[in-house]
């Protein structure tokens, strides 16, 4: 048996997150359809994690295992041949035996893409966060460097909580305006609660706006409460950016 490893891009618009769901359309079920029919065999397709409706990747990680010696490259082709346009493979690679798409990763990183200005724009409306108010970018900063360190990130969980450890350590984070009116806001830790980005940036949008002080958001990040932080940010401004092991 091989065990084949899996870099995908896809625009999640369309689908109901990536994982497999009894009704609605998902990318991992999409995935697995075509490589069912490229190795004549039903296939069980093992992502990194699991990402939101509407929410974007452009570095997936999924593997599966064959007992197929199909050449690698043909099986991108082929895969690239049977896939919708909003889902791309980029990559596939033989790997170890004991490779776990999920339980080998040792980091993760989201984007998240603002639009910060009066005016819309047709390019973004799929892929950022319009936020019409002129956000204090400074402030925002400040309050993100609270997040880098190892939390209970119980404050910025989704309400549904998981029975999970609610403990991350969160290694990086970045704020940036790339222009006046786009903020990428990039987040790396070694794993993430249901919802945990699209929460914080929520709320770091409150401190943009100056409804939330720096020391307001520490106070959010330490009380360990969902109902203390901000709203949900939109699935579609945020990116499963890269998987890391």
């Amino acid at each position: 048996m091989r065990n084949i490893k899996l870099t995908i891009q896809f625009d999640g618009t369309g689908y109901h997150g990536w994982q497999t769901q009894s009704t609605d359309c998902s990318v991992q079920q999409t995935v697995q359809e075509a490589l069912a029919r490229i190795l004549n065999c039903a296939i069980t397709l093992h992502g990194s994690g699991r990402t939101d409706a509407g929410v974007h990747a452009l570095g997936q990680v999924a593997h599966f295992s064959t007992a197929s010696d199909i050449d690698l490259n043909q099986l991108v082709s082929g895969l690239n041949s049977l896939l919708p346009s909003d889902v791309v493979v980029h990559r596939a690679e033989n790997v170890p035996a004991d490779f776990h798409a999920r339980y080998s990763a040792t980091a993760r990183v989201y984007w998240y893409f603002i639009w910060n200005s009066s005016l819309g724009s047709p390019f973004c409306s799929k892929y950022a966060w319009h936020v019409k108010k002129l956000l204090n970018s400074v402030n925002m900063k400040s309050a993100a460097a609270h997040l880098v360190g190892v939390h209970d990130f119980s404050s910025f969980q989704a309400s549904d909580k998981q029975k999970v450890n609610p403990v991350r350590e969160v290694t990086r984070v970045r704020l940036r305006r790339v222009r006046t009116d786009l903020l990428v806001f990039e987040i790396r830790a070694n794993a993430f609660l249901k919802h945990m980005v699209r929460n914080i940036i929520g709320t770091l949008v409150e401190v943009g706006k100056g409804k939330i002080t720096v020391e307001e958001f520490k106070d959010i990040l330490d009380a360990n409460d969902r109902t203390c932080a901000g709203p949900a940010a939109p699935a579609r401004g945020l990116f499963l950016k890269e998987v890391i092991y």
